[in-house]
């Protein structure tokens, strides 16, 4: 327990960058909903919160009683955690201070767009805005898709193979090359990432082609993420989404946790469709504002 004093003085200011000593504190607020809070979570369960190893910094916001309540990552995605209206106001406040560096706003409905609203002015215009991402999650295996038994992790030696349908599947979904910039080097690095974590997973052709692909992105001990998940256009329509996604779903509910999440966007019906075959069921909502 924190000395009162020391509690007054900290109310004083309303937020503030989060260091080391905070660890404690900012992992009990992350871990009061593991599956909206993921991605934010398993950055900070790995690394702590040095922000250079962190990849930005992470914003706390403090009650009136001077308790840590409220978060706000600020990294090349602007992440918020658990914040009401009154954390929403001091992080946007922080925020325009700032200016924007980041590419992206990505979090809770609710409070995100409240932050869009107050930032729009001064950040805006934005490249896309999607409102609604339902947030889906599941804690067991699909009882009505059967997995795909062609559907593996991706070895090292793959990740150039894995690469062309890692970059279709980004510009699908962003709207832009991730091959932009640096020519990818940051993103194959990532691929490579997670290949190397074995959290990647296809089902290739016998000629070495991917005809499905999907990674776990976010890891916590509470809940993992599922992330990109692509099938090839040529094959759509033929149930490859579904049993890939049984096959992803039954291997990280084994081994790497109890439930496991993904958000889609709302106009996506025929994938939204698909997950709840799966096994997967709305339990929130992401909005994204893209720059």
């Amino acid at each position: 327990m924190l000395p009162s004093s020391f509690q007054a003085a900290r109310a004083l200011v309303t937020t503030r960058v989060l260091e080391a000593p905070d660890l404690a504190d900012t992992l009990e607020v992350l871990h009061r909903d593991p599956v909206a809070n993921a991605f934010v979570a398993t950055r900070v369960e790995a690394v702590g919160l040095d922000p250079w190893r962190l990849g930005g910094e992470m914003w706390g916001w403090y009650d009136e009683h001077g308790e840590l309540d409220a978060l706000c990552y600020a990294g090349a995605n602007l992440v918020l955690v658990n914040a009401g209206p009154q954390a929403v106001q001091a992080f946007a406040e922080r925020a325009r201070r700032q200016g924007r560096r980041c590419s992206s706003i990505v979090g809770p409905a609710d409070s995100t767009a409240a932050l869009w609203a107050l930032l729009e002015r001064s950040w805006g215009p934005a490249r896309e805005v999607r409102g609604h991402q339902p947030l889906m999650a599941a804690t067991e295996p699909s009882a009505e898709i059967a997995p795909d038994p062609l559907v593996r992790r991706v070895r090292r030696g793959e990740v150039e193979t894995l690469m062309p349908a890692c970059v279709a599947m980004f510009t699908e979904e962003v709207g832009v090359s991730p091959l932009a910039g640096d020519g990818g080097l940051l993103y194959q690095a990532r691929v490579a990432e997670l290949v190397a974590a074995g959290r990647s997973f296809a089902r290739f052709t016998e000629d070495g082609e991917v005809l499905f692909k999907a990674e776990i992105g976010a890891v916590t001990e509470g809940a993992c993420q599922i992330q990109g998940v692509w099938v090839d256009p040529a094959h759509r329509g033929r149930g490859l989404s579904e049993t890939g996604m049984a096959a992803v779903l039954d291997i990280a509910l084994r081994e790497v946790a109890p439930v496991v999440s993904l958000y889609v966007n709302d106009y996506n019906l025929r994938a939204r469709a698909a997950y709840r075959r799966v096994g997967f069921r709305e339990v929130g909502a992401f909005m994204s504002v893209l720059f």
